[in-house]
């Protein structure tokens, strides 16, 4: 193994840990915020933290082509589903401004979702591993949308992750399941539909420019929901500063840098696996910073989806071609 995909390793897995961290953050910044604001608050440094970068690479970018053709690819993308049937798409859809708008929408949804969630749940651990099955629920999606196959092992992942499910969230018939189960279940869906938005368009795209939108966006939205509720409170958002400072440039910036650094050098699936950690990471933060303890069961279906979640990205086709 080289020492560049080591470096790269190392980035993804710390990635993994301030994105886990992150829930702990979200916890404590509903002591004093309501969910809008909070987000409202954190996308608009997450956004902020990303311009420096950003205008950075637009002059690295301009010097090297000596023009600024960066934004816009010129090409109208075109999406095969898995029947093999291709489908052309509008040429703004190879725009990595639009492409950022549109996923900032899916993120405003499932953030501001899954931010309920937390706010009903306050759980860090409970919440990451709940949101975490939008590993599970991508190559699903990916099924239903795109006609894409599904593979043996993605079935056996998601009879794990629904089994860890029922123990982490059923104790006792299925009336115990709670509004914030439900909630943050939804938002796992969103979250699975921002990745697979992300993949079918962005992948050719300059990630930078499509994170920062997606952000921005995601901010202004946060800020007029806010502004419409009335729940703009500054005295809330300086008790809970810190957690606002690091779920916005912490989770926003310094996490997507290392994301992007990471995946230059570390293969996809290998990727996925170790940003995954981020489930195990938020049990982990939830229960040193919050002291929050689970029961053995809730622990096992902890386990169970953390296996599932794992499961649902081997390689398989790769697997199947070294066979003899």
């Amino acid at each position: 193994m080289q020492k560049k995909e080591i470096a790269g390793m190392g980035c993804l897995i710390l990635t993994a840990l301030i994105w886990g961290l992150a829930f702990v953050s979200q916890v404590q910044g509903m002591d004093s915020m309501s969910p809008l604001f909070f987000n409202a608050t954190r996308f608009t440094l997450g956004a902020l933290s990303l311009v420096p970068l950003l205008v950075a690479l637009r002059m690295r970018q301009h010097s090297a082509l000596g023009s600024s053709r960066v934004l816009v690819s010129g090409k109208a993308p075109t999406i095969t589903l898995g029947d093999g049937r291709a489908i052309a798409m509008p040429s703004c859809f190879g725009n990595p401004v639009v492409i950022g708008i549109i996923c900032g929408l899916v993120l405003f949804t499932a953030s501001t979702t899954q931010q309920y969630g937390v706010l009903y749940c306050r759980s860090a651990g409970r919440s990451g591993f709940i949101t975490a099955l939008y590993i599970v629920m991508v190559p699903l999606l990916a099924f239903m949308v795109l006609r894409r196959r599904i593979h043996a092992n993605v079935i056996v992942s998601v009879v794990l992750a629904v089994f860890g499910f029922y123990l982490l969230c059923i104790t006792d018939g299925f009336g115990s399941i709670t509004l914030a189960d439900l909630v943050l279940l939804g938002s796992a869906v969103l979250f699975a539909a921002h990745i697979l938005v992300i993949d079918t368009f962005g992948r050719d795209l300059d990630a930078l420019t499509i994170s920062f939108f997606q952000t921005a966006t995601t901010a202004v939205l946060s800020w007029i929901g806010t502004l419409m509720e009335g729940s703009v409170d500054w005295s809330g958002a300086g008790q809970a500063w810190l957690a606002v400072v690091y779920a916005g440039v912490g989770s926003v910036g310094v996490a997507y840098t290392l994301q992007v650094i990471g995946q230059q050098f570390v293969p996809p699936t290998r990727g996925a696996m170790l940003m995954s950690l981020e489930s195990f990471f938020s049990a982990l933060g939830g229960a040193i910073i919050l002291g929050e303890v689970m029961t053995p069961r809730g622990y096992l279906g902890c386990a169970l989806i953390f296996a599932g979640t794992m499961l649902a990205q081997l390689p398989v086709d790769r697997l199947k071609r070294q066979r003899p």
